[in-house]
């Protein structure tokens, strides 16, 4: 119960403290005409007011990964919590501020064209082609689970393959429309479901810690520890800092980031929609780690449940049914079917503005945007034919390592304004430590090469290291 209330406010401090610092070093101008204006197109390019483009960005942004991962995270125990706190303060807040505030000061460019301005041409083209696989990977998870889910809640003969059309028609609409038709007039309502969800979660826990009904773990030096039921293929460092990145940091934050940043009216607003963002994001994390566990008698119980089938999306119906009664089922419905839909039109409208943005294609007119979309969405299409686990294994070390070189990049223009950069290359050089170590230790099926811990951490902590070395290096030899 303390080690809650402690947490969540921790979280909100953060961004008092923390974000107002990180405000300060990036030099925030509210005199500087923003691209909404500059770049006006009507598609893209549009001025929004300010509590809009911040639910916008936190459904953007949220979606179900605060919940699922942190569901899935809760199995390692309590040492799930320590990560949430500490990798979103000063990891996954500050990646998302500087991501989307970098796209603001260059007219609203996706993030390979950013990237490329301060890594290299050859970076930029990498980012290009991986950024694009990653999304429509992201894109393709989303339309089969919600489709499925749907499916199971209708008649039916309204089945899984109905619903994908059914999904798929209203990404297309997503993608290719005004950002103000379809984004601007429903996300903002979604996202207040998706708060919502998470404070009525967040209250009964309060209820149930204060009248004795229910038991919050507390974080021990005891439980500092891995509880997961298979800690074989489930090692505590790094596996825990990969399963979760939404709620802690997520290289996807990036990619919609430039959405919002070609909408804002003025700077001033880019500490709350991008940081406040992410914190917000922290806080639904942080309760649906804790609730996880809580109704199931703490970390053992959540492994034992999910070892009997109950994937994280059975865990927030029944938590939602049992502790928030029969308008509970309805936000559950919210929660496991329409947040990952608005996740999936995220990726792939960012996708079209990556592509259009490589080829300098001007999106104003409908039959450019087609042109590029038409593509996109026949591959995803393709791709939803593939087992969910599969495409998923992909995403998620995909994440980390765009969230990597968004904190290098973001380290190397604070190092080139002159200003300090620690705030980025530390989390950096430790996300890069945590991505090279996964890729030794973690098992075959997970896309690891499944080496022993006294080779993986030592080689892993080498490569950050070494990593944050050339950096300095690299920077000193530009002064």
């Amino acid at each position: 119960m303390i080690t809650f209330i402690c947490c969540l406010a921790t979280l909100i401090a953060g961004y008092f403290i923390y974000g107002s610092f990180i405000e300060r070093i990036f030099g925030v101008d509210p005199s500087r005409t923003t691209p909404a204006y500059t770049h006006q197109d009507g598609v893209d390019y549009i001025p929004m007011s300010s509590w809009k483009v911040f639910m916008i960005q936190f459904l953007n942004i949220a979606g179900l990964g605060p919940i699922f991962g942190a569901i899935m995270g809760a199995k390692f125990g309590t040492a799930s919590f320590l990560w949430i706190v500490l990798g979103t303060i000063f990891a996954g807040a500050v990646h998302d501020y500087l991501a989307g505030m970098l796209s603001l000061r260059h007219s609203g460019e996706s993030l390979p064209e950013i990237i490329g301005r301060y890594l290299g041409n050859n970076f930029k083209q990498f980012m290009r082609g991986f950024t694009v696989v990653l999304m429509i990977l992201v894109g393709a998870v989303f339309v089969a689970g919600p489709a499925g889910l749907l499916a199971k809640l209708t008649p039916e003969y309204l089945d899984a393959t109905f619903w994908i059309f059914v999904v798929f028609i209203y990404y297309i609409l997503a993608t290719l429309l005004p950002v103000d038709k379809i984004i601007g007039k429903i996300y903002p309502f979604m996202g207040m479901a998706l708060i919502f969800m998470a404070l009525a979660v967040g209250g009964y826990l309060l209820y149930g810690g204060f009248s004795g009904k229910l038991y919050l773990e507390e974080l021990t030096f005891d439980a500092m520890r891995n509880m997961h039921a298979d800690p074989t293929n489930n090692i505590l460092f790094p596996m825990l800092f990969i399963v979760i990145s939404c709620g802690a940091i997520s290289g996807f934050h990036a990619t919609p980031s430039p959405m919002m940043a070609r909408c804002m009216a003025d700077e001033k607003y880019g500490r709350p929609i991008f940081y406040g963002a992410m914190i917000s994001e922290g806080i639904v994390a942080m309760i649906w780690a804790t609730a996880a566990m809580a109704f199931f008698g703490g970390a053992e119980g959540l492994n034992e449940a999910a070892a009997t089938g109950k994937t994280p999306a059975i865990i927030v119906d029944a938590i939602c049914n049992t502790w928030l009664g029969r308008f509970g089922a309805i936000i559950a419905i919210i929660g496991v079917v329409v947040c990952p839909i608005t996740s999936g039109d995220t990726a792939f409208r960012s996708m079209r503005l990556i592509i259009a943005d490589a080829l300098r294609f001007n999106q104003k007119p409908i039959r450019n945007r087609l042109m590029v979309s038409i593509p996109i969405f026949v591959i995803a299409y393709l791709l939803c034919n593939v087992d969910f686990s599969t495409i998923w294994k992909y995403v998620g070390i995909g994440n980390q390592v765009l969230a990597t070189i968004t904190l290098w990049t973001a380290a190397t223009y604070l190092a080139k304004k002159g200003k300090a950069h620690w705030m980025m290359s530390i989390p950096a050089t430790f996300l890069s430590i945590v991505c090279a170590t996964y890729f030794l230790i973690a098992p075959y099926k997970v896309g690891g090469l499944f080496l022993s811990p006294s080779i993986s951490y030592p080689v892993g902590a080498i490569v950050g290291i070494g990593l944050f070395i050339l950096f300095i290096t690299k920077i000193a030899k530009n002064k």
